[in-house]
């Protein structure tokens, strides 16, 4: 091999890639560290978790399993949506919110290393997972955030187990119509794109105001976030199933609904719609010079809308 292939060879680094371990170790500074639930056998969700809840005993055995503890600060789950995995979704929300919550970040099933060889694709099936690995990880009732494909999940939470859900804010839903009107077939068409094409698309309908970025860099991000395709396919599939037919429920708990006002993916009429049917209960705001990705286009002014819900629902209680 001459030197020069071999120069070119090494310098294939996928970028994406390269930046978890800064990524993860500035999460680790927050205060919030990974950690492994097995809910049963075939099932793995993996977490961030608040660190204080797995300190080791003054007096230790090496060998022993650290078991997580019961937080002492109020919980707040953070359930991303279906383009990457949880730490990668919130990562301008961690530090801004663990200083007064106890932060739990997962990755749904077939996101970030989450596994089951349950055949169940279900929302609700995600939920079932999600409340049984809380419960273990000590937490029996909690705030809930939810964004995109993780507002289904949410919903599901809220419905199923009230009695865990304080309150909840959701910012967005997956609805196969408003798919349709963008000339998409279906969700998979664009939420699994295939191709460097794909994914600039779907970018473009995700932000507010469109960035140039180099094409590796978006064929760097396919190979790294859109993995299992199949099961997340399956995922949609399931999704669009239970939304036929279905009757919103009358939920407990205050909803807030946040959103972008530039929204191309699901507009703001339809959050309009949603609030409607909600009830009472329901209040909504939008987020100026926002997209899609809200929480990542305009993180502060996201984290100080959802910290002032998040309070207003804490001195009630």
């Amino acid at each position: 091999m001459s030197p020069s292939k071999h120069i070119s060879k090494k310098t294939m680094v996928n970028f994406v890639e390269s930046q978890k371990p800064l990524l993860y170790r500035l999460i680790k500074l927050a205060g919030v560290i990974p950690y492994t639930v097995e809910t049963e056998p075939g099932t793995k969700m993996n977490f961030w978790i608040p660190k204080e809840t797995l300190k080791r005993p003054k007096k230790f055995d090496k060998n022993a399993t650290v078991e997580p503890q019961k937080p002492t600060k109020p919980v707040l789950l953070l359930i991303h949506g279906f383009a990457a995995e949880g730490i990668v979704t919130w990562q301008f929300q961690v530090r801004s919110l663990a200083k007064k919550y106890s932060v739990y970040i997962p990755d749904l099933l077939f996101f970030g290393g989450s596994y089951s060889d349950n055949p169940d694709r279900s929302p609700a099936f995600q939920a079932h997972c999600l409340v049984k690995s809380l419960r273990i990880l000590g937490v029996d009732k909690f705030f809930l955030v939810g964004f995109s494909y993780g507002g289904m999940v949410a919903f599901k939470i809220a419905e199923k187990y009230p009695e865990m859900v304080h309150a909840m804010v959701v910012s967005d839903t997956i609805s196969e119509s408003n798919l349709n009107q963008l000339g998409f077939k279906s969700s998979a068409d664009l939420l699994l794109p295939t191709s460097v094409k794909g994914l600039k698309t779907l970018f473009a309908l995700a932000v507010h105001r469109t960035m140039w970025f180099p094409n590796k860099l978006f064929k760097d991000f396919i190979e790294v976030m859109i993995t299992n395709r199949k099961e997340r396919a399956e995922l949609l599939e399931a999704l669009v199933i239970s939304n036929k037919d279905v009757t919103i429920p009358r939920f407990q708990q205050k909803i807030h609904l946040m959103w972008g006002e530039s929204d191309q993916i699901f507009n703001i009429g339809f959050a309009k719609k949603m609030k409607e049917q909600l009830g009472e209960n329901a209040t909504m705001e939008s987020i100026k010079k926002a997209g899609h990705l809200a929480h990542l286009e305009r993180p502060c002014v996201y984290n100080r809308c959802l910290k002032k819900f998040l309070a207003s629902v804490y001195s009630e209680n």
